[in-house]
């Protein structure tokens, strides 16, 4: 999977039709803590507080050109995912099933409901709810939105094209992977403009499919146990994801729920915004390895905004 930047543009003009460019900020305490230049892509700002919305504006224009899902789509997720299908089925008028496994976030339960969809929970973790997804579309005829899928790569993509045509010469971008959408649009976005920033990859400590894949080069299968990082809880990689991240990306880090939940704390302190564990992940492993971010420009993409609030309110308290 290679997209073109002619590609990538096109997608934000789909995205575009729906919702501002997110902004990117350079916080001073932020920076300061960090000890270096440190720029937040805030995805954290859409209208569904994540950037997954944007893969679905861009998969659902194409779909509802097509007609091939008249009778409705199903997906599975743990809550932003499924945000971003069900706020694009309703912008063309199709129906959703999404399936979220046992446990699933209450208010991210709650937003999806609230965008329309049917919510099935099934299952212990976000494969299950995969499968049981996989089985429902055969029984009810149901059209399957893939949570891995060039459209939705060269939608999220656009938030990594607006990052680095805003914020010249970023020497090291750390970007979370959950499937791998968001990762591998930065890659492309990084090759089509022909810059030399380097990507880096994070993942939960509690869910290491993907640094396990990436180490190894082979496809890894490993169970997702994070408390806290569930938007990347992943026991199953994606190959096309793995491909172009084995390609693309210098190196993956690993961080506990811990050092999540202290990201949670600082990005809230030094920025007074409200992020969810997958959405803190970047800043946890700029944390780890301050050490060699001296003298440096970095990103982190603050992926998402979605945490229940009594979780958040147990984080600030410590």
């Amino acid at each position: 999977m290679q997209l073109t930047l002619k590609e990538i543009e096109a997608a934000a003009r789909i995205v575009y039709a729906d919702m501002a460019p997110t902004p990117q900020y350079c916080w001073p305490l932020l920076c300061e803590r960090l000890g270096t230049e440190v720029w937040v892509k805030h995805e954290n700002h859409t209208p569904i507080g994540a950037f997954k919305i944007r893969g679905g504006l861009v998969y659902f224009a194409h779909l509802a050109a097509s007609e091939e899902a008249a009778d409705g789509v199903i997906s599975a997720s743990r809550g932003n995912h499924g945000q971003s299908v069900g706020f694009a089925a309703r912008r063309y008028g199709i129906p959703a099933t999404i399936v979220v496994p046992r446990g699933n976030s209450v208010e991210k339960n709650a937003a999806m409901r609230a965008l329309g969809v049917d919510l099935v929970e099934y299952g212990d973790d976000f494969q299950a709810a995969r499968e049981q997804a996989n089985i429902l579309a055969d029984e009810r005829w149901l059209y399957r939105v893939p949570a891995f899928h060039p459209l939705l790569v060269a939608g999220v993509a656009t938030y990594s094209l607006e990052l680095l045509n805003a914020v010249m010469d970023i020497d090291i971008a750390y970007v979370p992977i959950g499937l791998g959408s968001g990762i591998c649009g930065m890659v492309a976005v990084r090759d089509a403009l022909g810059l030399r920033t380097e990507i880096v990859g994070v993942v939960s400590a509690h869910a290491v499919a993907y640094a396990e894949s990436f180490r190894t080069h082979r496809i890894v299968e490993s169970p997702a146990t994070t408390q806290l990082a569930d938007g990347i809880a992943c026991r199953t990689p994606e190959p096309a994801a793995l491909e172009v991240i084995w390609r693309g990306v210098d190196r993956i880090v690993q961080v506990t729920d811990k050092e999540v939940a202290a990201a949670m704390r600082m990005l809230f302190q030094c920025t007074h915004n409200a992020c969810e564990g997958a959405g803190a992940v970047a800043v946890a492993a700029a944390v780890k390895e301050r050490p060699r971010l001296v003298g440096c420009k970095v990103a982190v993409i603050l992926s998402g905004g979605n945490v229940d609030a009594a979780v958040l309110a147990d984080i600030l308290g410590g």
